[in-house]
């Protein structure tokens, strides 16, 4: 009785080599590097690793490793002294042109990694990382809004052919129009308010001027506010996704704040570049009739005046055809003279526009026009800190419109295909709906990550051997079974979570400790079931095969009703609760299967087959 077959050893082996592969790497310790990468414009080639490795010679800085990864350089350095001097050596060397970050060079053994076998994630406490608060600038998403209104409501007047003698926006938003006729100015409120039934309508007659007024109603900007909110929330995560960062935490702070945690990230400026910008395009129509070089002055009426690059004039008309928020997907690629190129997706209402525009222009020009908004803090004359925006409008292009397009067509003349690989990164990720700007930013420094991850590994360690010298004095040789099933669970949960690139995190690490307590609670009950039914008088091999398979079922139970708790904190818990709940689940699947088939295994491994008259429990 209580005999293995094969297949149980080989299945046993087969999990203990799965925990002992994937749980190594995390042995190997990450060593001091830098990257650098190209900013707008700039390629990254051999010439810069050239360049680069001189200058890291010449300041006397040992480089272990230099090397090409894709379009950055990498450079594996001595320690984190050497990495710091060499950031300051590269930038200086390489100009802002080159930003160089500092990073954590992986150790890992070329066999582990081509098993696909990683080390796991640290969280922002354990590993170190930057922080930033953010805030939105929601007057500017009520300000596009009210514009976009502005346009809806002349468009929705021309086209019902309502006759109206002045238009224009007041500062708080409101639209006003002046009609010559009552009876025009009612239809005109009429039409407004039940196409846009955000909208409240206040009229006013002054002799023969019937004026009226529209304006949002405050739930309406409550809910533009919220919606520019929840946008940036998610297309700065979408940014984050395509920088690599992994597992972010983003939260809402307030009604008008974002938090961002990037962990491992050291150097925030990278971070900065991309997470901050408002980039965006826009498309309009060339002016046919007038060129900025012979006008002089005063711009025609319904045109403006933008600028190439180059600081080439050329007039545009002011209606914006459509826009980055109309782009659902974008991509770097290369046009037919082979230069870069970015290839642009639209949505529905984009794609008719642009059918339409295009269709109807043949022979004209169309131009895009790259737009950014920069934000600065200024200090005013009575010394308080005021927050200062300006927008850059380019034109990135303005190509004679051939055929007539549709959802899909590429921009060109850009500056290189790094500058569309970027363009293509924002555009792809979503435009921002208000502009944000970092108001605060914290790096959290890898010293008191190493702090707290020994203080974790201390908690972990104690906790085991708390449970293990208990288990052997209670339960004796049954004890020391349960007590390697409880190491190779824990090596078995480090296996998963880096299997599955998860962030180990402050709150993981006390659902790891949680865990090493939980597991001997199955072997807790099988052995009190074995030591019944020795107690009863059963034979020790009946009592061995009874107390398995009676306590079966309440250690399901007990188990998963934890695990339900446990995907329930995943599901509607944030950062530092997700951590806890992801270890706490995973630690309570693998405690089912070191408990419940690697502790029988080792179990009737020692004791099966043989004629006992005791057992040592």
């Amino acid at each position: 009785m209580n005999k293995n077959p094969t297949w149980k050893y080989l299945l046993l082996l087969l999990i203990v080599a799965f925990g002992v592969i994937y749980a190594t790497p995390n042995l190997y310790q990450a060593e001091p590097g830098l990257q650098i990468i190209g900013a707008r414009n700039a390629e990254v080639d051999q010439t810069i690793l050239d360049r680069a490795k001189r200058a890291l010679e010449s300041s006397n800085i040992e480089v272990k490793q230099i090397l090409m990864d894709g379009d950055k350089v990498r450079v594996r350095l001595t320690s984190e002294e050497d990495q710091t001097r060499g950031q300051e050596v590269l930038r200086a060397k390489l100009g802002n042109l080159y930003p160089v970050a500092l990073a954590d060079m992986p150790t890992t053994p070329n066999w582990l990694q081509g098993l696909g076998a990683a080390p796991m994630y640290l969280g922002l406490d354990l590993r170190g990382g930057v922080h930033f608060l953010m805030q939105v600038d929601m007057a500017a998403a009520e300000r596009k809004a009210n514009d976009n209104y502005y346009e809806d409501i002349r468009k929705l007047m021309r086209e019902e052919k309502l006759r109206y003698s002045g238009l224009n926006r007041q500062p708080n938003g409101a639209i006003d129009l002046r009609f010559s006729s009552e009876e025009v100015r009612d239809q005109a409120s009429n039409k407004a308010t039940r196409e846009n039934p955000e909208l409240v309508a206040t009229t006013n007659d002054d002799g023969n001027n019937y004026s009226l007024s529209l304006q949002l109603t405050e739930p309406a900007v409550a809910e533009i506010r919220k919606a520019a909110l929840k946008k940036n929330m998610l297309a700065i995560r979408n940014r984050i996704d395509q920088l690599g960062v992994s597992e972010p935490v983003i939260q809402q702070q307030g009604t008008d704040r974002i938090v961002v945690q990037l962990p491992g990230v050291k150097d925030p400026s990278i971070a900065k570049d991309i997470l901050g910008k408002t980039a965006t395009l826009q498309i309009h129509l060339v002016d046919e009739d007038n060129t900025a070089s012979t006008v002089r002055g005063r711009v025609p009426a319904g045109s403006q005046r933008f600028f190439f690059r180059d600081k080439t004039p050329i007039l545009l008309k002011k209606r914006v055809l459509f826009s980055g928020d109309n782009i659902i997907d974008a991509s770097a690629t290369i046009d037919e003279t082979g230069g870069a190129a970015v290839s642009i997706t639209l949505d529905s209402k984009g794609a008719n526009v642009n059918s339409d525009i295009t269709g109807d222009n043949i022979g004209n020009r169309m131009a895009v026009v790259y737009v950014e908004t920069l934000g600065e803090t200024k200090i005013d004359s009575k010394g308080d800190a005021k927050l200062v925006t300006r927008e850059i409008k380019e034109v990135i292009t303005a190509p004679v419109i051939r055929d007539q397009l549709g959802r899909r067509f590429n921009i060109t003349g850009l500056g290189g295909q790094k500058e569309a690989q970027d363009l293509s990164l924002l555009l792809r990720a979503g435009s921002l709906a208000a502009p944000v700007f970092i108001i605060e930013e914290r790096t959290v420094g890898p010293s008191l990550g190493a702090e707290n991850i020994a203080k974790g590994f201390k908690s972990v360690l104690f906790g085991f051997l708390a449970v293990l010298v208990f288990m052997v004095i209670f339960y004796r040789v049954f004890g020391a079974v349960a007590s390697f099933a409880l190491v190779l669970n824990l090596v078995i949960i480090v296996g998963v979570l880096s299997l599955l690139q998860a962030t180990l995190t402050l709150p993981g690490v006390a659902g790891m400790v949680l865990t090493v307590g939980m597991a001997v609670d199955a072997n807790v009950l099988i052995f009190e079931r074995i030591r019944e039914e020795v107690g009863s008088g059963a034979a020790p091999q009946l009592s061995i095969h009874r107390g398995y398979d009676n306590a079966f079922s309440t250690i399901i139970d007990a188990n998963l009703t934890t695990l339900i708790a446990a995907l329930v904190l995943f599901q509607f818990g944030t950062g530092p609760i997700k951590g806890f709940a992801i270890t706490l689940s995973i630690g309570i699947a693998t405690s089912m299967v070191t408990a419940i088939f690697v502790s029988r295994i080792l179990v009737n491994l020692f004791y099966g087959g043989r004629r006992l008259d005791k057992l040592a429990i």
